[in-house]
């Protein structure tokens, strides 16, 4: 379905590898955060096989290489631009080829300009906008869960502007990445109440103002296209709370929801493997855009995914008939055939292992938690209509009902409060304190409620309330029930209805406006192409006959939404794009789920400093080891010449002289007395000599 978000991204940085320092090997650099974004894209294996030797990380120490040139991929940050320039300090390369996965600060810009190591060390330099994080084909995040306090906190106003111009950038990324000069339009509340209100408005104005500097400094951009112009819809979490709160019950949702999920780098999951086997073992798998499975079930409804993974898991093992367990091992064919499909067996086998784990997992908690009677409390909650979508009655009995149930969990019973305040437009302070008395809720979970307001929620009201009640973002649709499925999902999600009335012209530009008025032409003409495409086929020149020779590339929307997405918000961009015929690429700062947005409310109450924000701790910097140079190599000194022994120019005495001056005497000496007193005799007539000899050196003058 359209151009896959994750295939691009690959393709830029495997052409810019390949394409960079001609057919020479070179070593590949990256950073802690580039890394990250490279991994998420790319094998290793891929990038050694284009002229790579090898990939080094900048903060790491490295071993000198001047006779090879490098390529170093880098993030946009200063404590980066140190590390770079201690490489070019100490000649660690002999030519460096710089990219940036986005804009350089001037100021790291003209730092670098400046310095005349780096003029000559410097080959290339440009950046490949690649700064965000492809998480399914139309799914982008920018893996950044610190975004929602520094969104809506109240102590974090001094950082907003940084953060929103941040923003701006890595959306443009995105833009850029896409081929994309679009039109902008934000989301305004209609009574806004609170502070973040105005966030959409000061985010869609940095973004056309980046969008606009960037393509007069990039002279083919945008790339010339027979494509519909693209549209982006600037959000933020406050357009609709009622998504991160509501239970759903397609495969996804309820996997990010109900099980222990590692939300990281990767996303996994544990679990056993070969039950009841001598193999048997907990493993971690990763859940991703690699897993078939995953991929076809995950926006199905869990009551069709239990049915049909189990007929697929039988197709599966009908096509490997050779690991069956009655089969003959003895055959030589059977076991060759069985050493060919080892690997593609034993990965199916897991994969549909850790499926029906988990879907098994997630119908033990809807039933456990009575997850049916909760669903459908909470949809008439979010719509005020019962199951037959006739207006709701009863609402605070069934409410108070469900809260007096054991079997309905602590975050449970809190969403079902702030839903029925949402619901409510508000309730009277003395009421919320009941209502948490009853459910048995701690303190903590107050702050939860309260914290509401900061999202434009009104918690508490008055015992006289005049005003007004605020007035739905979208006109309710009401389809007939057809199944119990549907019942469940009454709700529409506000960012479904937004891209249907985007796309069929009807989108309101009070609440929607758009960042420059001339873009109403284009939306116009949008709405026009739109109603040509549905236009009958027995008029006069029928739209089959003009695109059966010539395939229309379709109009891509993107929508950015601040402070976090949910799972549900990302399967109804999908919904869209298969019905409209349109490219829907959702991106986010992070993916929510309920546990964590109750979390991120809750800790908008906390004392900043409690919170360890990114922009709060200290920076980082560069490494010392990194500007320490390498000791010089040892000088080749000639090789020093064994010493000759000289032990047989004087041999010792043979044993028979020796033995000839032994004697036996009883002293134990080696000699004999005659030759004891010979000696003495010797050492007298010497004295005697060396006396006289001095007494006539007395009386010599010359």
């Amino acid at each position: 379905m359209g151009s896959s978000i994750i295939n691009i991204q690959r393709d830029f940085i495997l052409n810019t590898i390949r394409n960079t320092g001609g057919n020479e090997w070179k070593v590949l650099v990256v950073d802690e955060t580039s890394k990250k974004l490279i991994d998420g894209a790319v094998k290793e294996e891929e990038i050694l096989n284009l002229n790579v030797s090898n990939v080094e990380q900048l903060e790491h120490r490295r071993l000198s290489n001047p006779d090879m040139d490098a390529l170093y991929i880098l993030s946009s940050e200063s404590y980066v631009v140190d590390c770079l320039m201690a490489d070019f300090e100490v000649g660690r390369y002999r030519k460096a080829f710089l990219v940036w996965t986005s804009s350089l600060d001037p100021q790291q810009r003209s730092r670098i300009d400046r310095s005349q190591i780096a003029r000559e060390r410097i080959a290339e330099f440009y950046t490949m906008n690649i700064n965000f994080y492809p998480r399914e084909s139309h799914l982008v995040t920018f893996r950044d869960p610190w975004s929602f306090p520094m969104l809506f906190h109240p102590g974090c106003n001094n950082l907003i502007r940084h953060h929103l111009e941040e923003l701006a950038q890595k959306v443009v990324s995105l833009c850029a990445s896409l081929g994309e000069y679009p039109i902008i339009r934000y989301y305004r509340p209609r009574s806004p109440t609170h502070e973040a209100a105005v966030m959409c408005s000061h985010l869609a104005r940095f973004i056309q103002d980046e969008l606009d500097q960037f393509a007069q400094h990039q002279r083919d951009f945008p790339p010339q296209t027979n494509r519909p112009r693209g549209v982006l819809l600037v959000v933020d979490r406050s357009m609709d709370l009622f998504a991160p709160l509501l239970h759903e019950f397609t495969y996804q949702t309820m996997v990010h929801d109900l099980l222990p999920i590692t939300d990281g780098d990767k996303i996994t999951y544990k679990t056993v493997v070969n039950e009841g086997a001598n193999n048997e073992e907990v493993k971690e798998m990763e859940i991703g855009e690699n897993d078939r499975v995953w991929v076809d079930y995950r926006h199905m409804h869990m009551k069709d995914v239990l049915g049909k993974l189990g007929e697929d898991f039988a197709k599966f093992r009908a096509a490997h008939p050779q690991f069956a367990d009655d089969n003959d091992k003895s055959n030589v064919n059977t076991i060759k055939d069985m050493l060919g499909g080892l690997t593609e067996f034993r990965e199916g086998k897991d994969a549909y292992t850790l499926h029906l784990n988990m879907a098994q997992e997630c119908m033990n908690y809807f039933q456990s938690r009575k997850l049916l009677e909760v669903s459908s409390t909470e949809q008439s909650f979010a719509t005020g209509l019962d199951e037959n979508y006739k207006k709701a009655k009863n609402l605070a009995a069934q409410l108070v009902q469900l809260l007096d149930d054991d079997s309905i969990v602590q975050p449970d019973r809190l969403r079902l409060i702030l839903l029925y305040i949402m619901h409510r437009g508000g309730l009277l302070g003395g009421d919320i304190r009941k209502l948490m008395a009853h459910a048995g809720l701690p303190p903590k979970d107050g702050g939860v409620i309260a914290n509401l307001e900061l999202l434009g929620v009104r918690v508490e009201k008055p015992l006289k309330d005049e005003k007004p009640s605020v007035h739905a973002l979208f006109a309710r649709r009401n389809p007939p029930p057809e199944s119990a499925e549907l019942s469940l999902s009454r709700y529409e999600l506000a960012i479904k209805q937004m891209l249907e009335d985007q796309i069929q012209g009807n989108l309101d530009t009070t609440s929607f406006p758009f960042t420059r008025p001339h873009t109403e032409t284009d939306s116009a003409m949008a709405a026009q192409e739109m109603q040509s495409q549905q236009a009958s086929l027995r008029s006069a020149k029928p739209t089959w006959a003009r695109t059966r020779s010539v395939d229309q590339p379709r109009q891509r929307i993107i929508v950015f939404m601040a402070g976090g997405a949910t799972y549900g918000e990302s399967r109804a961009c999908y919904e869209v794009s298969a019905a409209q015929n349109r490219d829907v690429y959702l991106a986010t700062t992070h993916m929510l789920t309920p546990g964590l947005f109750l979390r991120q409310v809750g800790d908008l109450g906390v004392d900043r400093r409690r919170l360890d924000l990114p922009s709060d701790r200290p920076k980082p910097t560069a490494p010392a080891y990194l500007f320490e140079r390498e000791a010089p190599p040892a000088p080749n000194l000639p090789p020093q010449k064994k010493p000759v022994s000289t032990a047989h120019l004087n041999p010792p005495a043979p044993p028979e002289a020796l033995m000839a001056g032994m004697s036996i005497s009883s002293n134990g000496s080696g000699s004999s007395p005659a030759s004891s007193g010979s000696g003495k005799h010797d050492k007298k007539d010497k004295k005697d000599k060396e006396k006289k000899e001095k007494k006539e050196k007395k009386y010599r003058f010359f």
